[in-house]
């Protein structure tokens, strides 16, 4: 299979795999853990650097970034469906947890009813699954970009001294 296409289902597997992980727990609805979600991460760069480094025999440094941000889509891609599902299918009360979490934690913050409502309201746009999705595609290209310029330091066609 092609590396690229490889890495990608890869790193989109085990990001949505670990997304699961968190719904099962109900990691999600715990303020103290649900930053352990941001272990998508070190998987994606985890499996950036598995992916370039099958790449980089044939490819020089925008080349390896270009790979690696292709590696992205494709989990990017993958991460939106399983953000849907996650949030429609699996967890259909998936953001009026969240919503009670956060107005709990605004509260032992000592936040007044009123902002409250105004940070729940200012929340409510990306309270969607749509949204949601396309914040994790967005997140996962970003990390990929950024991620693929510097794996692709290390990881690239050697090119051989001339003497």
């Amino acid at each position: 299979m092609n590396p690229i296409l490889s890495a990608g289902l890869l790193i989109g597997m085990l990001c949505s795999l670990w997304t699961l992980v968190m719904g099962f727990t109900g990691w999600y609805k715990d303020p103290a853990l649900a930053n352990v979600f941001f272990v998508v991460i070190p998987i994606e760069i985890g499996g950036l650097i598995w992916g370039l480094r099958r790449t980089a025999p044939a490819r020089g440094y925008g080349g390896q970034i270009l790979a690696g941000t292709m590696m992205s889509i494709v989990a990017g891609v993958i991460i939106i469906v399983s953000s849907l599902v996650f949030t429609t299918v699996l967890f259909p009360n998936y953001f009026a947890e969240v919503e009670q979490t956060y107005r709990a934690t605004l509260l032992q913050q000592g936040k007044t009813e009123a902002q409250i409502a105004a940070a729940i309201t200012a929340s409510a746009a990306t309270a969607t699954p749509m949204a949601q999705a396309m914040s994790g595609f967005v997140g996962t290209l970003f990390t990929g970009i950024v991620a693929s310029a510097i794996i692709a330091m290390f990881v690239r066609r050697r090119v051989p001294a001339v003497d």
